[in-house]
């Protein structure tokens, strides 16, 4: 399926049912007066948030979500059934927003949270709410009031514990396949990753009972530029504003302008244009490929350039595993630190 993190949609409330005019035709009751029942309401279109969820593709092909109509008020006294309410699935981390004013409506972030995002019209009344002691068979009753229409526009925010940060190419993708269960395609040129992955990360033995589990998400890299909409940034910065902790990865690359040390800085340079809150976010650095040989080498002095700057260097290898245990158990601790 194809994965989709904004889109826009047309919504429809289900109209109020009319009011009906009717009135008691009974044996001996010649003037048995009014008995016209009131319409039902119409249907409410409401957002869930459902964790099974992970696209808004089923929203990004619909035109318009409509719900039911409410029935019209009948004779006798009968009331008119209410509109079934139209419930739309939605991924966990999505934004509504009005299209026409740009206000937000709301944001879903936990499984089973619902928002009535449009209601439904009230149902007109019968003629037998128009009944007075000088107008005894009132011919007239309302019409049911239309349901709210709206213009949507719908973002989605990966929700994850821990959020990846890097350039292009620095490793991202085999990591979270190698500590989770998650499989992003992986390959080596720029943008592999077109769309987040999330990925579980269990310690512990799941024999001697539960351990420790957090989510980490593979997010589509950045380039310089990223927080004024080069590249993938906007989207990338858009899911990493729910992590709680950032994972850095930095590696040597055999572009002549990039090294570990000037990588890092730029990333935080775009986090700051974007939202300067953002650098307060607790974060661990690592350096990957560690494999290689001349990675091996680097690590010294990038380590204390690093620490110049107040940062401490992981070494970590997504190949040999070198690393990934005591990294993975940082994670845990700055996550779950009461």
């Amino acid at each position: 399926m194809r994965f989709v993190d904004e889109c826009e949609v047309e919504v429809q409330a289900g109209d109020g049912g009319r009011g009906c005019i009717a009135f008691r035709r009974e044996k001996y009751v010649p003037f048995g007066g009014p008995a016209g029942g009131d319409g039902g309401r119409g249907g409410n279109v409401v957002f869930v948030a459902d964790p099974g969820l992970a696209t808004l593709y089923d929203l990004y092909s619909t035109t318009i979500v409509r719900a039911e109509e409410g029935a019209p008020g009948q004779g006798k006294d009968r009331y008119g059934r209410a509109g079934r309410d139209r419930i739309v699935a939605v991924p966990l981390g999505t934004v509504v927003r009005d299209r026409d004013t740009n206000m937000k409506l709301c944001e879903l972030t936990y499984a089973g949270e619902s928002v009535v995002i449009a209601e439904g019209g009230r149902g007109g009344r019968g003629n037998k709410h128009f009944a007075t002691p000088v107008e005894r068979a009132p011919r007239r009753a309302e019409p049911g009031q239309p349901g709210v229409r709206r213009r949507l526009s719908l973002e989605l925010k990966s929700m994850a514990d821990v959020g990846l940060l890097g350039f292009p190419n620095v490793g991202k993708s085999t990591l979270v396949s190698v500590v989770s269960r998650a499989r992003p395609k992986i390959a080596d040129y720029p943008f592999t990753t077109l769309e987040p992955h999330l990925g579980a990360v269990v310690l512990g033995d799941p024999r001697r009972g539960p351990g420790r589990e957090f989510v980490i998400a593979d997010i589509p890299g950045l380039i310089k530029g990223a927080s004024a909409g080069h590249g993938l940034g906007i989207r990338f910065l858009r899911h990493v504003e729910r992590t709680r902790l950032f994972l850095h990865l930095v590696t040597l690359s055999s572009e002549s302008d990039r090294n570990p040390l000037e990588d890092y800085r730029a990333l935080r340079y775009e986090l700051e244009n974007y939202d300067r809150d953002l650098l307060a976010r607790p974060e661990v650095v690592a350096l990957t490929k560690a494999d290689l040989p001349e990675v091996r080498e680097a690590y010294p002095e990038l380590r204390d350039a690093f620490a110049q700057m107040g940062v401490e260097l992981r070494l970590v290898s997504a190949v040999s595993h070198a690393g990934l245990g005591d990294l993975k158990e940082e994670l845990a601790e700055r996550l779950f630190v009461r």
